[in-house]
């Protein structure tokens, strides 16, 4: 097992969110189960007293969740240098079987804990609170998978053999990988370009029409394409190596930290996109959807300008594309 300082912080810290996580848990069970706000019982207000603890509970995992979500980036980044091989916080990922798939978690539920803190946010301005038992029920799903998540980061530094040669970001992000994202490089930068402008601009267009669902799938469809078209095109332009693809190393100080800016405003647009959807569809609550729509975009149009310089700064230096 890799012990480093970081990574025993890591696993101390998410074991804590687990112990209280839990402890929401079994409480969301009983006020989900129980929940009756037109009640004068006892019990219902217990249920009512508990269910300031509870939120309060998740409210305080959310954030720190963010937070160590970024220290965690870090952390594999740091631990890089003492694998073989690996050049970056990829080489880890790729380390293990669980990398992956741990990444995956971590970022889908940074999402679900930004759902739930929305609802919770609603359920507070409303004098029945009507969507109680909507949010606990909701955070019952969002414990499962951060349950499923610690148990695959604990396995995951646990399988890391640190005398093992892991494969450096060059080797994972090319077309000889043989790995899902080597098909990617048999589509010409041309096409991927026209799709994420094209989306982009039918992002754009949903906006100005304001259709919570056109919105919500565009916005889907806006994090996928940027995702992929940051590995293969734009991300060569950070790096100025036309061979250089990985996600990761931009991250680092070499780059001035600029992949965390890219990240956070990619989250941050399509999240508050998703929220649309989210307060106007299953909450039935406008009132604020101008505000969301104007926060998406921004965060997606800064993104799209930030990435869009580097090649467009490298042509006039150079005079040429890579």
């Amino acid at each position: 097992m890799l012990l480093t300082p970081e990574v025993l912080t890591i696993i101390i810290i998410n074991s804590i969110f687990l112990i209280f996580g839990t402890v929401a848990f079994l409480l969301s069970i009983k006020i989900f189960f129980n929940w009756d706000i037109n009640s004068t019982s006892k019990l219902q207000y217990s249920l009512e007293n508990q269910s300031y603890l509870t939120a309060t509970i998740i409210k305080y995992i959310l954030f720190l969740k963010i937070l160590i979500f970024i220290f965690f980036i870090f952390t594999l980044d740091k631990i890089s240098n003492v694998l073989t091989g690996a050049m970056c916080a990829a080489g880890v990922v790729d380390a293990t079987s669980y990398g992956i798939y741990l990444l995956l978690f971590k970022l889908i539920n940074i999402y679900f804990f930004g759902f739930w803190l929305v609802i919770h946010n609603i359920d507070m301005k409303t004098k029945e609170l009507k969507f109680t038992k909507l949010k606990f029920g909701f955070y019952l799903f969002i414990y499962l998978i951060f349950l499923v998540e610690t148990i695959i980061e604990i396995t995951m530094f646990g399988s890391i053999e640190v005398d093992k040669l892991v494969s450096c970001c060059g080797t994972l992000y090319s077309n000889s990988s043989g790995s899902y994202i080597s098909s990617l490089f048999a589509f010409d930068n041309s096409y991927i370009l026209i799709v994420f402008y094209t989306i982009f601009a039918l992002l754009v267009l949903s906006y100005f029409i304001k259709n919570d669902y056109l919105y919500t799938i565009f916005n889907l469809l806006f994090l996928i394409i940027s995702l992929i078209s940051l590995i293969m095109f734009f991300g060569t332009y950070i790096y100025e190596l036309p061979t250089h693809h990985c996600p990761f190393c931009m991250l680092q100080k070499g780059y001035y930290y600029i992949g965390y800016i890219i990240y956070i405003t990619l989250f941050l647009g399509t999240f508050f996109g998703f929220i649309i959807t989210l307060k106007n569809i299953i909450l039935q609550d406008r009132d604020s959807s101008n505000k969301y729509y104007n926060y998406s975009i921004i965060f997606s149009f800064v993104y799209v300008i930030i990435v869009s310089l580097y090649p467009l700064s490298f042509y006039i230096r150079n005079g040429v594309f890579l």
